[in-house]
């Protein structure tokens, strides 16, 4: 459909001149106005003739797919930008290019208050208050205005830190005190002691503000599941095939269990950070000042903003706990989809039902349908999460000698990871919210699934001394359809087992045949408690 634009005069809701008109079209309109003594008009469509064969390319650019489109969720590249942008939205804060550069602005201020606080530096005398709170204001205040400043200097620098040391020197040249001390901004600094620094505070925050709290709310799901499951029987399948019962309890505690222990190790994963210079050695800092302990102050300084220095470095901190803080992260996202896996096939089984919300679609054609989308978005998802982590880890230890440029640009994409575990973990949460256990179902199949007793019975057999008790209950089993009338029938017939033991057998089920399975799924719950 063709849009049209309104001309510039008071009569523009009678003549409107189409975005889509070609030149010939325009230079017509024109002449019809300059008839009816329309010169505002007249010359308003002469400027249309003119621009429409421009319009008319920037159209069929975009129609097909080669012109410029303003970023929105419809138009961004990535997903996690735009059609789960919604989901994700609260790690821009923290991940975006505006968040790099708020959190390098933070470092650099208290690094200049670092310097005021060391009494061998003379030329940077100890802040007063008011310098104080200025340069506080200026790290917490700087919004994303301030940011786009910086990419607007960067422009000019082509080097991103260089930018955001001249915006502060603009920013506190303002104040008196201040402005005496402007070129100790970013004073005998690499590049990477700021971004390092900066990185360390970006994962730091997912961790703390974003994946702890709804790792939390996952475990905390599968335990009340299996609380209250605790006691409900269900037929095991090892190699897809019937084998001894457990009960739906047990497996959700199993699976918070595991989940609860990587969630553990990630809030103790160190993060680590250096402030040594352009090679590790502190040199400029020592020929600036040789009797200032250096060292010391990048310990104090790090640990300042809640870090924790590595003090073998070279440019660059390594990274390795990158690697590691990513390594547990993929853990529990491996988890959590053999998780979602088996409760797909669950659902599959009827072991579960869904709560169907009103309005949702399962299938385009098949109106019945009430699919796991839930859990299959989270597998997806954690996959993709778990490749971009596992390209982070391999490749950020790794710099050629001092460093090379190479992990600049794959740091960018830290929160890539961690928004698309995000995402998994709300699919995963949602779809757990929606099931319905179906007892009936779970009794039907452990009912019909009598031979799972071969085990038991074989190893009371064992237990007084009855010749091939496994063979035994093979031949009688295996390919074999057994029932609780044939079952009962076998036992009644061994010989050489007290009357006691064979009463226990016969009156053993496959629903009762589940060990300590409920005493084990409130142990694991608890032990979760713990744990967490």
């Amino acid at each position: 459909m063709s849009q049209s634009v309104p001309l510039a005069f008071p009569t523009q809701n009678v003549f409107q001149v189409p975005h889509s008109n070609t030149r010939r079209q325009a230079h017509v309109t024109a002449r019809r106005l300059q008839q009816t003594n329309c010169r505002q008009a007249a010359a308003s469509a002469a400027n249309a003739a003119a621009r429409a064969p421009v319009e008319e390319a920037q159209l069929a650019s975009q129609a097909n797919g080669t012109g410029s489109l303003d970023l929105s969720e419809l138009t961004a590249v990535g997903p996690l930008d735009g059609r789960y942008g919604s989901k994700v939205a609260a790690l821009r804060q923290t991940f975006s290019e505006y968040g790099l550069i708020r959190f390098r602005v933070l470092v650099e201020c208290r690094w200049l208050q670092q310097l005021a606080a060391i009494t061998a530096v003379t030329e940077v005398p100890a802040f007063s208050q008011e310098a104080t709170a200025a340069l506080d204001l200026l790290a917490s205040s700087f919004d994303v205005q301030d940011a786009l400043a910086v990419k607007k200097v960067e422009s000019i620098t082509n080097h991103d830190v260089k930018a955001i040391e001249y915006i502060i020197k603009e920013r506190i040249s303002h104040n008196t005190e201040l402005a005496e001390i402007l070129e100790f901004t970013h004073f005998a600094c690499t590049s990477e002691d700021i971004n390092n620094l900066a990185h360390g505070l970006m994962l730091k925050e997912a961790v703390h503000q974003h994946l702890l709290p709804v790792m939390d709310k996952i475990i905390t799901a599968l335990q009340g599941l299996a609380e209250q499951y605790a006691a409900v029987p269900m037929l095991s399948r090892t190699h897809g095939q019937t084998a001894s019962p457990t009960t739906m309890g047990k497996e959700m505690a199993n699976v918070a269990y595991r989940l609860a222990r990587q969630r553990h190790q990630l809030k103790d994963v160190p993060i680590y950070g250096k402030m040594a210079g352009a090679v590790g050695n502190y040199n400029a800092h020592i020929s600036a000042y040789p009797d200032v302990q250096w060292d010391t102050v990048a310990d104090q300084f790090v640990s300042g903003l809640g870090l924790q220095l590595n003090p073998y470095v070279t440019q660059i901190e390594p990274h390795d706990y990158i690697a590691e803080l990513f390594g547990v992260v993929m853990r529990f996202n491996t988890i959590l989809l053999d998780f979602d896996r088996d409760v797909w096939s669950y659902i599959s089984l009827g072991y579960f039902k869904q709560k169907t919300i009103a309005g949702e679609v399962g299938s385009s054609t098949m109106p019945h349908k009430v699919n796991p989308i839930d859990f299959e978005n989270s597998e997806g998802n954690l996959g993709m999460a778990n490749a971009v982590m596992q390209h982070l880890s391999n490749k950020l230890p790794i710099s050629r000698w001092q460093r090379d440029l190479t992990d600049s640009t794959v740091l960018r994409n830290l929160g890539v990871g961690v928004g698309y575990s995000l995402l998994a973990y709300s699919s995963s949460l949602r779809g757990i919210s929606k099931l319905q256990l179906n007892e009936e179902r779970l009794a039907a199949d452990l009912d019909a699934s009598w031979e799972v007793l071969a085990e038991p019975i074989q190893t009371v057999m064992r237990r007084y001394g009855v010749e091939e008790p496994y063979e035994k209950l093979k031949a009688f089993t295996r390919g074999n359809r057994v029932t609780a009338r044939s079952m009962q029938e076998f036992v009644e017939g061994l010989d050489g087992i007290p009357d006691d033991a064979k009463q226990s057998l016969k009156h053993l089920t496959p629903a009762t045949y589940i060990g300590n399975a409920a005493e084990q799924a409130r142990q694991i719950v608890a032990q979760c408690k713990a744990i967490k």
